[in-house]
C-alpha cells in the first residue's frame, strides 16, 4: 500500500532536516542585496544573490536592533544566520541574526570615532545652523560635472524656476583627493555670493560616500558662510555632513526642490491674492459710491458752492503772486550768475591767453618766467589759446637794466 502524505507534512519533514542540519544552523553568506523591503511590522525582507543563484532572506524586527545602517539596493554584505523552511509556501529561506557590509567594518567604526569627535566640536549644534533662503535667486552646486546628481539638480530647478541660475563648482567626488577637491569647491562657492548651496552625489557603497564622511569636508561645511544643503546618496545613506549642513535631503533631486521655490505654485498664490483683491476692490467701490450717492443728496439741500468758488478765487491769486515773485527771484540769480560769470572770465588764464600772451614751461612743466631759469639747447613747452608748443633754446638774450647802460 502507498504512503500518501499531505504538502504540509512534506514541507514539515523537510524543515526538520534542515533544522537538524549543523551547518544549516551556523552560516555565514555573502552576496548583494536586492529586492529590500521594509515592513511596517519592523522585519527586512530581501533577495541575497550572486553572479549564479539567489535566496530569499528575512530580518525579523528582534534581530534588526543590532542592525548599524540601513539596507539598500545592490549592498555587499555578510549574513550570519540560519537557513530554514517557511512551511506554509514550502519555501526555504535564509534567516539573519547579524548583518554587516563587506569591507566596511574598520569604516564604519571610523565614522562614529570622527562623529562623536566633530559632534564634541559643536559642528552639529543647532545654533550653527542656518535658515534656507525662501526665494534663492542664484544656487550654487557642489558636485561632478557629469553623472546623474547634476541632472538631477538640474531637471528639477529647471522645472520649478526656469529664470533660475545655477552656478556648478565641479568636484572629484570619491577616490583619492576626493575630500580635499570638495572642500576646495565648497570654499570657492562660498566666496561667489550664491544664496543657497548644494552639496552631494549619487548613490554608492559607504567607500565611494567616504570623501563626504572626512574631517576636512566637515570643517569646510561648519565655517561656510552660505546656507548648505546635503544631498549625499540615496534616502538611507547618511553621511557626516548631513549632521554638519544646515539642512539634510534625502536625495540631490530632493535638495532642488528644498532649494528652488516653485514658481507654478507662486504663480497660482499670486493669481489667487489678485482675485481676493479684485473682489475687495468691488466691495469698497460699491461702499463708495453708496456713500457718495449720499454725500451728493445732502450737498443737494446745503450746497457749499459759494465757498468753494471763493477758494478757488483765493488760491489763484496765491498762484499768480507765487508766479510773480518766483520770476523776480529767478531774475535776480540770472543777474547775479552774469555778473560771477563776466568777474571769472577777467580773472581767467585763458584770456590772458587770447590776447597773445603764453605760458612758458620746462620739462617737468615748472613755469619759466625768467632768463636765469633755463640754458642754450634746452627743451621748453610753450602754452597758447589753441594749443602747446614745444622748442628748443637757440639763445638767450637778457634784458639790459639801466645800470647796464
Amino acid at each position: 500500500m502507498k504512503n500518501i502524505y499531505s504538502v504540509s507534512q512534506v514541507n514539515a519533514y523537510i524543515k526538520s532536516l534542515m533544522s537538524e542540519d549543523y551547518f544549516l544552523n551556523q552560516i555565514y553568506v555573502r552576496g548583494e542585496v536586492s529586492n529590500c523591503k521594509y515592513h511596517p511590522s519592523g522585519h527586512i525582507y530581501f533577495t541575497l544573490k550572486d553572479h549564479q543563484g539567489a535566496i530569499g532572506c528575512v530580518m525579523f524586527a528582534s534581530a534588526r536592533r543590532g542592525l548599524a545602517f540601513a539596507m539598500r539596493e545592490g549592498m555587499q554584505v555578510i549574513i550570519y544566520g540560519y537557513v530554514g523552511v517557511y512551511e506554509r509556501d514550502g519555501r526555504y529561506q535564509l534567516y539573519a541574526r547579524e548583518i554587516e557590509r563587506v569591507g566596511e567594518g574598520e569604516l564604519y567604526r571610523e565614522y562614529e570615532k570622527l562623529k562623536r569627535f566633530l559632534k564634541q566640536k559643536g559642528y552639529f549644534d543647532k545654533a550653527h545652523k542656518k535658515s534656507i533662503p525662501r526665494y534663492a535667486r542664484r544656487i550654487g552646486i557642489v558636485t561632478a560635472s557629469s553623472g546623474a546628481a547634476i541632472q538631477d539638480i538640474i531637471n528639477v530647478s529647471r522645472r520649478r524656476d526656469p529664470g533660475i541660475q545655477l552656478i556648478l563648482s565641479p568636484a572629484k567626488v570619491q577616490g583619492e583627493g576626493a575630500a580635499a577637491s570638495v572642500a576646495a569647491a565648497i570654499r570657492r562657492l562660498d566666496q561667489s555670493g550664491v544664496d543657497v548651496m548644494i552639496v552631494g552625489r549619487g548613490g554608492g557603497s559607504l567607500e565611494e560616500l567616504w570623501a563626504f564622511n572626512e574631517e576636512a569636508v566637515a570643517r569646510a561645511v561648519y565655517e561656510c558662510h552660505t546656507p548648505v544643503i546635503s544631498a549625499v546618496g540615496h534616502e538611507t545613506d547618511v553621511t557626516l555632513i548631513d549632521f554638519v549642513a544646515d539642512m539634510r535631503a534625502p536625495t540631490p533631486s530632493a535638495a532642488a526642490e528644498l532649494a528652488v521655490t516653485d514658481m507654478t505654485e507662486i504663480q497660482k498664490r499670486i493669481d489667487d491674492r489678485e482675485e481676493s483683491l479684485r473682489r475687495q476692490m468691488i466691495y469698497k467701490l460699491d461702499r463708495y459710491r453708496q456713500r457718495l450717492a449720499l454725500c451728493r443728496l445732502r450737498l443737494g439741500h446745503q450746497s457749499p458752492r459759494s465757498r468753494i468758488d471763493d477758494y478757488r478765487q483765493r488760491l489763484a491769486d496765491h498762484e499768480i503772486t507765487l508766479r510773480e515773485g518766483m520770476k523776480r527771484q529767478l531774475e535776480r540769480c540770472r543777474q547775479r550768475l552774469a555778473l560771477y560769470c563776466e568777474r571769472l572770465g577777467g580773472l581767467s588764464p585763458l584770456k590772458q591767453l587770447e590776447r597773445g600772451y603764453s605760458v612758458v614751461t620746462d620739462e617737468v612743466g615748472r613755469t619759466i618766467s625768467s632768463v636765469e631759469q633755463i640754458r642754450v639747447d634746452q627743451d621748453i613747452h610753450i602754452r597758447m589759446t589753441d594749443g602747446k608748443l614745444k622748442a628748443r633754446i637757440c639763445g638767450i638774450e637778457p634784458e639790459k637794466t639801466e645800470q647796464d647802460k
